[in-house]
């Protein structure tokens, strides 16, 4: 890793007009993460510790939404173009720093190897200039890198200022945005860019053609890694680079140890760990700071966001999970639903149109089927049956249902909170609890069945 001092400014003002979005570019998400996150990550795992950010649109959202990051703000008002933006920037590059490179915030998906050998570059050539670039079978909107006969870069011309110069538009080889500069010559360059006649902007490319005319070294790098590389412009592009990070997260745990039964169909955020021997089916979505154990089967249309699932868990189909953990060798579903704050033991089930919120259930619970269980806490060996509900909530407040171990809590059951079932009680079938049940006792809440002689109306014949 090289060690000189390197500050990076990260190009992030611009609204992103061809996303047609209210939003600034940098903070679409992919995979549940902002995109420029990505980017910020790659900077610091490579030990880059001095990382500026230029914001000018929305530039108090994109604030907040980075303030957990160690990153420096500066805010570029008007925006005026790429090479304004770096202007605006150089009054917080710090003088020592040898190295300034400018990354954009719109192409997060640079690798660290891309960036140590854009660095490699400029120390070996000595090089006031490196850009990066690739080569595309069509340059589209990108501006074009010109070359003399020599194969040496003599400047980036863009593509809407060549319109009328089809000898530059049939250039393949396009400038991504990534520059290494020397520190002294970018900040004296800076000051002699001319504005684009056509735009009125002030073009950062325009250092290479300045670089030259003082016959100081320009080199540009093309990368292969095309895919990563690429800004993104619009919710195509955006698609796009989802199925890269994804492919390449699937990849990362099939190589760990997990089946993925269809990979394409399986939707797993970067800060989800999953235990080897997992088996997940399609049409699975594992979100936000998931942690799933080994040896766990999760099937298909299962939704688990910031949870913990200890080893050897069963998801049956349709399940959602969100803020809540399961420990080894419980079980739930189809079709069941924890809310934040389900805390499910061992050996836990929890069947089919179950809902669990803010409970422990301790080892050994079972609860089946069309069940409702909020701020409750069911001792071990409970058996919950169908249709039962802890009534939690009297209109303003949420009280708590406990229930002791081994009681039997019969169909239909309607348990007002606060209440207390005893430890080993029963409670009767289609009863309603509105007090505490001792230990070991029948509990019997519902009105005495009267069968009465039923009426007879004459029915009028059908014609």
């Amino acid at each position: 890793m090289l060690t000189e001092k390197i500050t990076a400014v990260i190009l992030a003002a611009g609204q992103g007009t061809r996303m047609k979005s209210s939003h600034p570019k940098v903070l679409h998400q992919i995979l549940g993460r902002p995109m420029i996150t990505y980017l910020l990550d790659t900077l610091i795992n490579l030990g880059i510790g001095d990382i500026l950010l230029v914001v000018g649109y929305q530039a108090e959202k994109v604030q907040e939404a980075l303030k957990d990051y160690p990153v420096r703000f500066v805010v570029q008002e008007p925006q005026l173009g790429t090479g304004h933006a770096v202007q605006v920037a150089m009054a917080a590059v710090p003088e020592e720093t040898r190295e300034v490179m400018v990354l954009c915030g719109d192409a997060p998906l640079i690798s660290g190897d891309s960036i140590q050998a854009l660095r490699q570059l400029h120390k070996n050539q000595e090089a006031v200039v490196i850009i990066q670039t690739v080569v595309l079978p069509d340059g589209l909107h990108y501006g074009r890198v010109v070359r003399d006969e020599a194969g040496r870069v003599t400047a980036v011309l863009q593509s809407k200022d060549s319109k009328d110069r089809p000898e530059i538009l049939a250039i393949r080889e396009i400038n991504t945005g990534v520059y290494v500069f020397d520190n002294p010559f970018l900040r004296e360059a800076l000051q002699k860019i001319p504005k684009s006649p056509v735009t009125g902007e002030i073009y950062l490319t325009d250092l290479i053609h300045i670089a030259r005319e003082q016959g100081r070294v320009v080199e540009a790098l093309i990368d292969p890694d095309v895919d990563k590389l690429l800004g993104i412009n619009s919710r195509a592009e955006l698609a796009a680079a989802t199925q890269t990070v994804k492919r390449q997260i699937n990849a990362r745990h099939m190589d760990g140890g997990v089946t993925l039964i269809d990979p394409e169909s399986t939707y797993i955020e970067p800060l989800v760990r999953i235990g080897r021997d997992t088996v997940i089916y399609p049409n699975v979505y594992l979100q936000g700071r998931t942690v799933i154990g080994e040896n766990c089967l999760i099937e298909s249309t299962v939704k688990i966001v910031d949870s913990t699932l200890e080893d050897g868990v069963h998801i049956k189909m349709g399940c959602v999970i969100n803020q809540s953990r399961i420990a080894e060798g419980a079980d739930m579903g189809p079709f069941a639903h924890l809310r934040p704050g389900a805390d499910l033991r061992q050996r836990v089930h929890v069947g089919n149109f179950v809902e669990v919120k803010k409970s422990v259930l301790h080892e050994g619970v079972k609860a089946g089927h069309l069940t409702y269980l909020g701020d409750a806490d069911v001792g071990p060996g409970t058996n919950v049956g169908a249709g039962t509900i802890t009534c939690n909530y009297d209109g303003v407040k949420k009280h708590k249902t406990t229930i002791e171990e081994g009681a039997f809590i019969g169909s239909n059951t309607a348990l007002v909170a606060p209440v207390t079932i005893g430890k080993g009680a029963y409670v009767g079938a289609g009863s309603t609890i509105t007090k505490d049940v001792p230990p070991d006792k029948l509990g019997i809440g519902r009105a005495r069945q009267v069968n009465l002689e039923r009426r007879f109306i004459a029915r009028k014949k059908e014609e």
